[in-house]
């Protein structure tokens, strides 16, 4: 009978997630996200993943297709997985249906095998709870608390079988619960983004879904639109609305040969919102081309162009190239990049003074909005001014209180004429603040704990925060005129003391922390599928700015800049920004060392 390789019986530690192939020093390029399938057909790693028997005598990959037999369509989880159990032990695992599965997310730390003398072997592997994925697409907040799962291996030539290495393994003892490793997740499934619109309804909101590889073409119309009807993910709901009470889909949704048909039974005849509901499917399919006919109980509407509609209907009218600027002793000035826009400063001179660190944006009606942390009356005391108007603004506001410290405020990105709002943290309290400097107190359901930072979201109804050292999403109702946060949710990630964040696409954050020493990372929305860009910093971020890309805006050439032990950096290419990246200067005096460049960000 053949033994697994392992020392005797000595346990033997080996890493199991599998690696993302990217060095630990890289810049990784921040793109938009692109379609999941055309009427071509669908991404060619749409497969399910292995059987038992495809690890042949390797138990280390044996634990790993284990820990992926559940990707997939949910109705097949279970028959997946279980045959991966040893019939003996098939009845410990006990079966749910329908819209019960849900699989157990978890990041593989490590685990630890163990030859026993019963030539079964003991597998313990460490884990870090990630998620529920539900049937719906959504990956829910962890339930489970397990750090660590014991289960047991035995070859299927155990007990008469017969006497093959290619027969592989058998679990026994499993656990009573669907697990799926984040190294599957990323693999077997296509991180999708459907759309709703926000509370006020003025414009399109995302949110994150999974859908398995496994579902073919024909059928991904349906499946997103079974999504729509569902409703939006639960930490999204207070800044978003759903379809109407009741709505349901009738029948599929049907399609091929470039049309596709979708039948709802929804109340209702306004319209207006027929027609946004059309653009909510269009921008929810992604990049899939061809015709959309829209029944509403069996009643057609008119026939639209999926890639029309999209075209004329963009999720966000911000279409201004990037453009970097930075703090130089104590004002804003551009950042010169070869082949990258350069723009001027949009603050007279007697308004730009004092700054320490800032926000600039485009209104809908190109009024700018300027928001910056300036010094105060005295040492290590800052106030927040904020101007707004046409180019260059003149005229700064400041707050009536002065604060210890300050974080670089953001705007909450609107599409229409309202007066603007922001936020800002201050003395580790969250503040909106309008565009007379006013600041507010933003109240927070988080254990009392300090908030550090705060980021925005291009469609101003999301945002990032960081509390008491842990990283969190939320979001934002801007209904009557106030500001409003919804319960955060906590991302779980292996980054731990995050210290800066910011939103560099429509479904993933980049964020500072440690993962034993300082670096930066990409992570999703939901906090399960992460990608380190730097892991040498060599010291703490204290500030970390990106450009948000979205499918209809293409990465820029560094989508990302950020500050560490005073010396301010971007990415792609990495490199240190000089003094001399920094324009419109007075020259430095010989002998004399110029300042550093601090506080970078992009006006867009």
């Amino acid at each position: 009978m053949r033994r697994p390789t392992v020392l005797g019986a000595l346990g033997v530690m080996v890493l199991l997630g599998a690696g993302c192939g990217i060095p630990a020093a890289s810049d990784v390029r921040v793109d938009g996200k692109g379609g999941a399938a055309t009427e071509a057909g669908v991404i060619s790693r749409g497969s399910e993943p292995p059987t038992r028997t495809a690890s042949g005598s390797d138990n280390g990959a044996f634990v790993r297709n284990f820990l992926s037999a559940a990707a997939g369509e949910p109705d097949r989880a279970y028959e997946r997985v279980k045959a991966f159990i040893a019939p003996e032990d098939k009845t410990r695992l006990q079966d749910k249906k329908g819209s019960e599965v849900a699989l157990n997310v978890v990041r593989l730390r490590e685990a630890v095998y163990t030859l026993n003398s019963d030539s079964t072997t003991t597998v313990k592997i460490a884990v870090q709870q990630l998620g529920v994925l539900r049937t719906n697409g959504t990956l829910a907040p962890p339930v489970a608390t397990e750090t660590e799962y014991e289960f047991g291996l035995r070859p299927a030539s155990f007990n008469g079988g017969a006497n093959d290495d290619r027969a592989g393994f058998y679990v026994i003892n499993p656990p009573n619960v669907l697990l799926l490793s984040d190294t599957a997740l990323r693999e077997y499934y296509q991180d999708e983004t459907i759309y709703f619109w926000s509370s006020d309804r003025s414009r399109l909101v995302p949110d994150q879904r999974y859908r398995p590889q496994a579902v073919p073409v024909e059928r991904q119309v349906n499946e997103v639109v079974k999504w729509l009807v569902g409703g939006p993910s639960d930490w999204l709901r207070p800044g978003v609305v759903g379809l109407p009470d009741r709505t349901e889909l009738i029948n599929n949704a049907t399609g091929g040969n470039g049309r596709w048909e979708v039948n709802l039974d929804m109340s209702g005849d306004d319209q207006n919102g027929i027609d946004q509901l059309i653009t909510q499917i269009a921008w929810s399919l992604g990049d899939l081309t061809g015709q959309l006919e829209l029944k509403i109980r069996n009643n057609a509407q008119p026939v639209v162009d999926l890639g029309e509609r999209r075209d004329s209907r963009v999720l966000y009218p911000y279409a201004t190239g990037p453009q970097r600027f930075g703090v130089y002793d104590g004002a804003i000035h551009p950042l010169d990049f070869d082949g990258e826009p350069s723009g001027t400063v949009p603050l007279t001179p007697e308004a730009n003074r004092n700054v320490v660190s800032a926000s600039l944006g485009l209104a809908k009606d190109r009024r700018i909005l300027a928001a910056m942390a300036v010094t105060g009356s005295g040492k290590n005391r800052y106030r927040l001014a904020v101007g707004t108007g046409a180019d260059p603004v003149a005229v700064l506001s400041r707050s009536g209180t002065e604060y210890s410290s300050i974080s670089r405020p953001v705007w909450l990105r609107t599409v229409d004429n309202r007066p603007s709002r922001g936020l800002v943290v201050a003395d580790g309290q969250l503040y909106r603040f309008d565009e007379a400097a006013r600041m507010y107190p933003v109240p927070l359901n988080l254990p009392s704990a300090a908030v550090t930072a705060v980021a925005a979201a291009l469609d101003g109804q999301r945002v990032a925060l960081i509390a008491g050292g842990r990283l969190y999403v939320a979001a934002v109702n801007l209904d009557g005129g106030g500001v409003s946060i919804g319960p955060p949710r906590e991302l779980v990630t292996s980054l731990t003391n995050p210290t800066a964040v910011d939103w560099g696409r429509e479904d993933q954050l980049v964020v500072a922390g440690s993962v034993g020493q300082p670096a930066i990372y990409e992570i999703s929305v939901d906090g399960a599928l992460e990608t380190p860009l730097r892991t040498d910093l060599g010291a703490k971020v204290t500030h970390l700015t990106a450009y948000p890309t979205n499918r209809g805006v293409r990465a820029p050439s560094g989508a990302y800049m950020y500050e560490a032990n005073g010396v301010a950096y971007r990415s792609s290419p990495f490199e240190r920004i000089e003094p001399g990246r920094v324009r419109d200067i007075a020259p430095v005096p010989t002998g004399v060392r110029p300042s550093n460049p601090s506080a970078p960000f992009f006006l867009y």
